[in-house]
């Protein structure tokens, strides 16, 4: 019969041996994939990107503006989802910058605007955004 100490004694050097990889031989971890290379982004001309400047609301109580340089913003809830610039496609369709850099091929980080220019799709939720109207600045008077 075993005695306490000894089971004890057994468990200890069990669990060290778990700890310590059990046979003690290296495994070198899985290669993982190469970083992804971005493209430095392009100019972006203003006449490019004017049919977007403003804001576009969605029905989640989100939003996306957009400026005249192309700089732009996804916000839902006071917290900012997305920034960076636009990227002309060409045809109504826009891709959106990703950490300072042109994802080229990332298809679905975009937007694609309608004909009529009163909305566009998201293409990662594909949810639709109205253009909101602008507030027209009220001109005050002297006296």
């Amino acid at each position: 019969m075993l005695t306490r100490t000894s089971v004890l004694a057994g468990c200890a050097v069990a669990a060290g041996l778990v700890l310590a990889g059990c046979g003690g031989e290296k495994k070198e971890a899985a290669p993982s994939a190469p970083p992804t290379t971005l493209a430095p982004l392009p100019a972006v001309r203003a006449a490019d990107v004017k049919p977007l400047v403003g804001r576009w609301a969605g029905a989640a109580k989100d939003y996306f503006q957009f400026a005249a340089d192309g700089r732009g913003v996804w916000v839902r809830g006071g917290h900012k989802l997305w920034s960076g610039s636009v990227i002309p496609e060409g045809a109504g369709k826009y891709r959106f910058s990703w950490k300072g850099g042109d994802p080229k091929t990332a298809s679905y980080w975009g937007i694609s605007l309608s004909e009529d220019k009163k909305s566009l799709v998201f293409a990662v939720t594909n949810q639709t955004y109205k253009k909101a109207a602008e507030k027209k600045a009220t001109k005050k008077g002297k006296g």
